[in-house]
């Protein structure tokens, strides 16, 4: 009997439900051209959301449209998923989803902890920390990107900037891997649940400890200064503190670790790039900025419309959700003159890999400092650096990143 072929309706797709398969998941950007290509504002019938992916319609959406999306109790429950309720009410004290004024108080507050120039002054701190790590592993002359640099350098770092001791990191990351799947996937596993509700409890926990610890003067860390934080006689309160410095916790390690890991994967597959850095390290920074473009760590985020408004055609109503692809829109042939090559020196690289005005990431000054000590750790003393090995991307949808990441030197 012939073969028939199989006829996929073109909302099938198009849907960002094709990241669930892994193929699609492992290079995401065909999907994310034919999006931006045959339907930019695309509603996908699938997600109840319209899925935005040209550089200037995501600049809009994340300086439009209102980070309010953290589902209410009542809304939970109406869902079944009330089981769900503790992560909810830790999140809508977190800044990711505030609007003004409430976020704008946040921020401020929070900024004034985490200043670049106080995260200039890690600097050398963070270069010691990435030779401590390279100095265990180079004498086997092969080692796991990931697991032996990439988690634990942003963990040590957040760790101890925190003010908890550096051995910590490891408690820490497990905790905030499995708060990340409620922030980076947009399916329910109910599989999940367990892991995540663990986290929210093990870190809310954590975290009220230090803030007790504050108190007897013993943490001097993030969240003292976020404690004695003050804008014109404003202060956090303590429950401000412990949920935005999970969030600032969970942020901070998984943009790093997937930084570092995307960023040295698409270096040497082909190794061109990292031969250019190598003999030039003037263009580390600009490379930490193309690195960020070309595979950004944090791939899409979701905002919902204030009110009716149209894009480029299309009405979208008040309340309805878009989601915003960042990776896609750091691939806009419109903004990026030959996007799916990787260039370390490109000049005019306003990517969004960290979101757009009022959400803009106030850790990215760390991240990006962090990513330029690995780099330059990497290509100093690790010249002939080879991937070897199958590579696995994680199934966080969001968060793009590898599971691990062989390479032999």
């Amino acid at each position: 009997m012939p073969s028939q072929a199989v006829v996929r309706s073109p909302a099938r797709s198009l849907s960002l439900v094709g990241l669930l398969d892994p193929a699609v998941l492992a290079d995401p950007y065909p999907l994310y051209r034919r999006l931006r290509e045959e339907d930019p504002v695309h509603w996908d019938p699938y997600l109840s959301a319209w899925v935005v992916t040209r550089y200037q319609d995501v600049v809009f959406v994340l300086r439009r449209f209102s980070a309010v999306r953290t589902p209410t109790a009542s809304q939970l429950s109406a869902m079944g998923l009330e089981e769900l309720n503790p992560a909810a009410q830790l999140m809508v004290r977190q800044m990711l989803f505030l609007d003004p004024p409430a976020h704008g108080r946040v921020r401020a507050l929070a900024a004034r902890a985490f200043t670049p120039r106080r995260v200039e002054q890690l600097r050398g701190h963070i270069q010691e920390i990435t030779e401590h790590l390279l100095d265990a592993v180079q004498p086997h002359g092969r080692m796991d990107v990931i697991a032996d640099l990439a988690v634990p350098l942003p963990g040590i770092v957040a760790a101890e900037l925190m003010g908890f001791p550096s051995e910590d990191y490891e408690q820490l990351k497990v905790w905030t891997t499995d708060f990340a799947e409620i922030l980076g996937n947009f399916q329910h596993n109910p599989d999940d649940v367990p892991r995540v509700l663990a986290a929210v409890e093990g870190l809310t926990t954590y975290f009220g400890d230090a803030v007790r610890q504050h108190k007897r003067r013993e943490n001097r860390g993030l969240i003292g200064a976020m404690l004695d934080a003050e804008v014109d006689g404003d202060h956090l309160s303590e429950d401000e503190v412990i949920a935005n410095c999970i969030i600032t916790l969970v942020g901070g390690q998984e943009t790093t670790t997937n930084l570092i890991g995307n960023g040295l994967l698409a270096l040497l597959l082909p190794p061109d790039e990292f031969e250019r850095l190598r003999r030039d390290p003037t263009l580390i920074p600009s490379g930490v900025e193309e690195l960020l473009r070309f595979e950004a760590p944090s791939q899409h985020t979701a905002r919902i419309a204030p009110h009716d408004v149209e894009l480029d055609g299309r009405q979208i109503r008040k309340g309805q959700a878009a989601i915003a692809v960042m990776g896609a829109a750091n691939r806009d042939p419109e903004r990026f003159p030959d996007p799916d090559r990787l260039d370390v020196a490109r000049r005019d690289n306003r990517h969004v890999a960290f979101g757009w005005a009022a959400h803009f990431c106030f850790g990215a000054p760390l991240a990006r400092v962090e990513g330029q000590a690995a780099f330059e750790a990497l290509l100093r003393r690790m010249p002939n650096l080879a991937v070897d090995g199958p590579l696995e991307w994680r199934t966080n949808l969001g968060l793009r990143g590898l599971t691990a990441l062989p390479v032999t030197f």
